[in-house]
């Protein structure tokens, strides 16, 4: 992802918390916003900033188009276009195109740059104690489930 980002004048990336991405896929482009309430449910608690949110529909010859959320109809997005102006715009061309080539034909894929704003305060604690990230990884909940499922296994 590219670093283009502006932050608030009240805000200086000492504040910043960790930043992630995802692609979500939707399969025969059946995106319906559905999912909106939940994540506007964690902006509202104070967990998470949507930095950017892009929308790729693929087409079935491969070609695609994407969309910021102000091309796009409530229907589609449901209420996040209210968070539309505290967004960073961090996404470049190249990333949406590299996004694009993991779609599948046929498909619309939401692409989320959010702040885990909740990690902030420890980060900047880290920070200004002369700490420094130097390892950073994600567990998919797919290998937690299978994980635990071994173990119960094994208990029987």
């Amino acid at each position: 992802m590219t670093d283009q980002m502006t932050l608030h004048e009240s805000e200086t990336l000492d504040e910043l918390g960790p930043v992630d991405w995802i692609v979500v896929e939707f399969p025969g482009s059946r995106f319906n916003g559905e999912i909106a309430p939940t994540l506007m449910d964690l902006v509202d608690r104070g967990i998470i900033r949507i930095l950017d949110l892009l929308m790729i529909r693929k087409d079935e010859d491969g070609s695609f188009d994407a969309f910021e959320i102000s091309d796009l109809d409530e229907g589609e997005i449901g209420g996040i276009r209210a968070y539309e102006t505290e967004m960073a715009n961090l996404l470049s061309q190249e990333d949406v195109e590299s996004v694009s080539a993991a779609v599948e034909p046929g498909s619309t894929a939401a692409l989320l740059v959010w702040e885990n704003t909740w990690a902030a305060p420890f980060g900047s604690a880290v920070r200004h104690a002369g700490g420094q990230l130097v390892a950073s990884g994600r567990i998919p909940v797919q290998a937690i489930l299978a994980a635990i499922e071994a173990d119960l296994e094994e208990e029987d």
